[in-house]
């Protein structure tokens, strides 16, 4: 089954590059911010959205993929996102930054992704998983527009005078509208804030294998999946590998298949998806990281 060519990522670096505003970041790094640029479609008969412009290591994708798993079933520590194949938030959980926060060394805190996905506070004192009751809701009711997901506990992201946020990083992903329109399952997820050169490769592949296992589980069509934005940035220091990546020419979407097919949204691994035809130009290991 053919793929197609799709320009949508690097039509949004350009963006970001040429109509971003230079402002301040907390990482002590200036950004370029786009607000609110043209969403990202991607109809999954038509290649399943890892980037080519550099190569995305089987490593790398199999742990956003295993991140993604690990917040659905509710992990929220170091520890437990290494048991989903997820290494990379070693430099956020330190025991300085989890102190400033009054939280434990190895510990994304309570307004973290798992947390809000899988244990939601609720007003009398309890936890609400939402993708258990979301995916309740698609089997009983599926044509509403209220399957929705958030990532976001206001009470641990505030920080202002006499507020401690409890949280080592704010949710930046994650804020997910299903739709089931004629047989058909859509995906839109929103993301408050993007470092398109690094983190947007990883979401897009982490989101657009949730709407493939939601579909297998849900009995639908995973057809397209839609990625929009509040601030896209990159970091000064990532401008010249941006320009770099943008003389590359655009190739092929690659296919990833669900080799293991569960019904069970919770019982999914990394192992479970396999990347075909994948043809990327050669990475780019040295892009800058904010931390």
């Amino acid at each position: 089954m053919a793929t197609k060519v799709d320009t949508q990522y690097r039509e949004l670096l350009n963006d970001v590059l040429t109509n971003g505003m230079r402002g301040q970041a907390q990482q002590e790094v200036d950004t370029i911010t786009r607000m609110a640029p043209k969403p990202l479609h991607y109809k999954l008969s038509e290649g399943f959205p890892i980037i080519t412009e550099r190569k995305i290591s089987e490593k790398m994708w199999r742990a956003a993929i295993g991140e993604l798993i690990g917040f659905i079933n509710g992990a929220r520590t170091q520890e437990e996102l290494e048991k989903y194949g997820c290494s990379w938030w070693k430099s956020w959980v330190t025991p300085e930054k989890c102190l400033k926060r009054g939280l434990e060394p190895g510990d994304l805190g309570p307004g973290s992704y798992g947390a809000a996905f899988h244990d939601f506070p609720t007003a009398d004192g309890g936890t609400f998983n939402q993708f258990k009751e979301i995916l309740e809701q698609i089997e009983e009711l599926p044509h509403l527009k209220t399957h929705f997901i958030t990532p976001w506990i206001p009470q641990y992201t505030i920080r202002d005078k006499g507020k401690q946020q409890k949280v080592v990083v704010c949710p930046c992903h994650g804020w997910i509208h299903i739709r089931i329109i004629d047989g058909k399952l859509l995906l839109h997820m929103f993301q408050r804030s993007s470092d398109v050169p690094i983190g947007l490769p990883a979401n897009l592949a982490q989101y657009a294998a949730l709407t493939l296992m939601l579909a297998e589980v849900t009995g639908y069509e995973p057809y397209e999946y839609i990625h929009s934005f509040s601030d896209a940035h990159m970091f000064v220091n990532q401008v010249d590998h941006v320009k770099e990546l943008l003389k590359r020419e655009p190739r092929p979407l690659p296919r990833m298949i669900l080799k293991n097919k569960k019904k069970n949204l919770f019982d999914y691994r990394p192992d479970d998806f396999e990347l075909v035809d994948y043809d990327p130009h050669p990475g780019m290991w040295d892009i800058p990281v904010a931390i």
